[in-house]
């Protein structure tokens, strides 16, 4: 299918300046962050050493998801994205409440990362209250979002490099650490199964954690909604997909195998409240302070790389909303520089909703907006399978030319990944804390479909490819 004319003069407001090295990054900017740096604690807590099986399902589970998303991506580069594919492909229902789903789940995603960098704060000045980091931080990164994308492309790749290469040279010190290269002695891998065991927690701790593990390698899909503004989609974007997925699963597989051997698992994460980062414990428990401080400025920075990547996303989401006709026409409006700010400052009402939050539940915050945006994230990846099972024969009976990338296993790995994605989100039920995912996101569902319905003679004002 292609887009009709006017839909890609409209479209071509957003300015085309992300080059594929920008888009990598970006991707990596969105993925690692509070998911790994404090998400862990609650995958530690749950599954134990075995949670390293968790993070290998939840790499095998993220390289049949992109595998499937970069085939749409090449097909239509947009910035509505997974949201379109699912109204050409499904149904205009499917598209209106992915796309808004996604939309409200990033916006409090955005007020998770926030509170996580107060929390990262709070551990260097314990009496400042949350709210007040969570304004600040705020207002610094709606700022550049407000820029050009060229600028944002910059500012998130340096943001990226710093958490790369911190990831990095964690890996390389823990594994020096565990060898024995150095003055220490070498600490060795008993760690993975002194304390209960490799299995500690059983074979349902570790599918428990998947819950937080998939949260992890959530923010992936940037590169899809990043296409509407690549330099050169069809080259841009698989290459930045395959380069994206490689580095990610090396880095946390790396990162939580020499976590877990560094210190007992027992003493990264005591209980469900999460006070500071495992990677900053890490270091306290070995006796290094100064790298506990560096380390506290890494997750600091990739807190807000996180956040200024989930600023990004939720503008261009409710852009395409309104270029589809489903929201207020100003949100469609891009400002002279190409950028979507009127789209931009609704959506950070989500850093209303975390200084709320913040205020009112200092201690539990983090887990409350944990929760929420998990349904928004899941529910995102488990339509775009659906949509990938559509898509291929519709794209192929249309006579269009074969794809440059194409998932392996068509159609039982988007199948196993629909079934995974399905499993992961009935599991929120019994996993401590999470029950918030399905208690906020199954009523949201509701509403809006709902309010979709009761709407549907409002027809979209123009193609949604835009």
């Amino acid at each position: 299918m292609k887009p009709a004319a006017g839909a890609i003069e409209q479209g071509e407001q957003l300015s085309r300046q992300l080059s594929s090295g920008q888009l990598s990054m970006i991707a990596i900017g969105g993925a690692i962050g509070t998911g790994l740096f404090l998400g862990s604690s609650l995958a530690v807590h749950t599954a134990g050493p075995g949670v390293i099986l968790s993070y290998g399902i939840g790499a095998v589970i993220t390289l049949i998801f992109m595998g499937a998303l970069s085939e749409m991506a090449v097909a239509h580069p947009t910035a509505g994205s997974f949201g379109v594919y699912a109204e050409i492909y499904l149904n205009p229902w499917a598209g209106f409440t992915v796309r808004y789903t996604y939309w409200a789940a990033q916006c409090i995603a955005i007020g998770g990362e926030a509170t996580a960098i107060a929390i990262y704060c709070q551990w260097w000045f314990p009496r400042t209250p949350k709210w007040i980091w969570v304004l600040a931080f705020a207002i610094a990164l709606l700022y550049v979002n407000a820029r050009s994308v060229g600028s944002f492309g910059s500012f998130e790749y340096w943001f990226a490099m710093v958490k790369v290469v911190a990831l990095v040279l964690f890996i390389v010190l823990g594994a020096a650490l565990l060898m024995g290269i150095g003055p220490a002695p070498a600490i060795g891998l008993s760690n993975l199964t002194s304390h209960g065991g490799f299995l500690a927690t059983g074979w349902r701790g570790v599918w428990m954690a998947m819950v937080f593990v998939i949260f992890g390698y959530m923010g992936t899909e940037v590169v899809a909604v990043t296409a509407g503004e690549a330099r050169d989609p069809e080259t841009a974007v698989p290459r930045a997909m395959r380069n994206m997925v490689g580095r990610l699963i090396v880095f946390y597989l790396g990162a939580i195998v020499v976590l877990i051997a560094i210190v007992p698992w027992t003493r990264i994460q005591p209980g469900a409240d999460v006070t500071a980062s495992p990677f900053v414990k890490v270091f306290q428990l070995i006796g290094v302070p100064a790298a506990a401080h560096i380390v506290n400025f890494v997750v600091i920075t990739a807190a807000a790389s996180s956040m200024n990547c989930n600023l990004y996303l939720v503008s261009r989401m409710m852009f395409s909303l309104a270029r589809g006709g489903y929201a207020p026409a100003v949100f469609g409006r891009v400002s002279a520089r190409g950028t979507p700010v009127p789209a931009l400052l609704v959506s950070a009402a989500g850093l209303g909703v975390a200084i709320l939050v913040a205020f009112l539940y200092p201690d539990s915050a983090f887990v409350y907006l944990f929760g929420v945006s998990l349904f928004g994230g899941l529910y995102a990846w488990l339509i775009i399978f659906v949509t990938h099972l559509a898509f291929r024969p519709k794209w192929e009976a249309a006579g269009h030319a074969r794809l440059p990338v194409r998932l392996i296993g068509y159609p039982y790995t988007s199948l196993l990944g629909t079934a995974a994605l399905t499993a992961i989100l009935a599991t929120t039920w019994w996993v401590e804390g999470m029950r918030v995912t399905l208690i906020a996101g199954l009523p949201w569902l509701a509403i809006l479909t709902a309010v979709y319905y009761f709407n549907r003679s409002v027809q979209p004002k123009c193609n949604p490819i835009s």
